[in-house]
Order: structure tokens, then sequence, then C-alpha cells
């Protein structure tokens, strides 16, 4: 019969190697990397460090449209991303994500600003105006009537979109 200190000390395993569930999680992190990185533009990925076997993965993915084969394209992305900067590469998705998702607030804030112009009165439209000093007063004006006045007769929203064309025009979006 083994003492039970001598099982547990068997089975405990050594400081510094990674365990089986942490090389998965892992490599599902690299394979999710990689899959990410298949969603980028070609301008978005001139950006990063990556050696050339990993561009030709990448432009070839971008051709797969097999379920199963994007499942083990995947897969060897995330082999290839092993002996890539990942610190690197990570910062510029971080980059990439932070602009989209700065451009996307700017553009909900927009939209609340033609609603409030649509909804509001002259408060509204004097707070627009000194916040965007370069729109043209009377352009605005028309276009936020014929909005309005689209808006009540229940037609299709042209005006409305004209109206936000405008908006990110002068805001320069």
């Amino acid at each position: 019969m083994y003492p039970i200190d001598t099982l547990n000390e068997a089975h405990d395993e050594e400081p510094g190697v990674p365990s089986k569930s942490e090389i998965k999680r892992e490599m599902l992190a690299l394979q999710q990397l990689g899959e990410r990185l298949t969603t980028l533009s070609a301008k978005q990925l001139a950006r990063m460090p990556l050696s050339e076997a990993m561009q030709a993965a990448l432009q070839e993915g971008k051709r797969i449209k097999s379920l199963n084969a994007l499942r083990r394209h995947t897969r060897r992305l995330g082999k290839l991303l092993r002996h890539e900067a990942l610190d690197s590469i990570r910062q510029v998705i971080d980059e990439i994500d932070s602009h989209h998702q700065a451009s996307v607030s700017r553009f909900h804030s927009l939209e609340r600003w033609r609603e409030r112009l649509l909804d509001g009165g002259s408060d509204t439209f004097g707070e627009f105006l000194a916040e965007h000093p370069a729109a043209d007063r009377q352009h605005l004006r028309q276009l936020i009537q014929a909005a309005q006045r689209e808006r009540e007769q229940e037609r299709p929203p042209a005006a409305y979109r004209k109206l936000f064309k405008y908006l990110r025009e002068v805001a320069g979006i």
C-alpha cells in the first residue's frame, strides 16, 4: 500500500509547466485571434508585423468557403501565430477597435443631434450652431423643416437622411 502523501506528489504538476487545459486555452485564444485577423482589411493587416507565411495564410483564408476547411484553417492560423509578435498584433487590433468604437460613438452622437433638432426648438438649434459654427443656418433650418414635414405626413425618410448627411459633413465625419 502506498502512503497518501506519495500519491498526491505523483499527481501534482511541476511548477512552471503549463497544464493541458492552459495549453488548450492558449491555442483557442490564438485561433480566435487568427479568426479576427481574417476579418481585417488588407490596409489594416499591412500595419501589423506579420511574417510572410502568416500573410499568405490570411490571404488563403479569404478564399476558403467550406466550414470544415475554415475550421481547419483557423487551427493552422493559431499554430502560425505562435511564432508571431503577439503583443504588437494585439496592440494594433486594439487601436483599430478603439478607432472603430470612437467613430461609432460620433455617429450615435450625430443621430442624437438629429433627433434633438427635429423634436426641439430654437434652443437646440442654437446649441448645435454653438458647437458647430461652420454650419449653414439657413440650409440646416430648411433640412430640419423638410424632415419634420416628412415625419408628419408619414412619407419615406429622404429629408431625414439628407439632414443626417449634412450633420455628418458639418461634424467632419
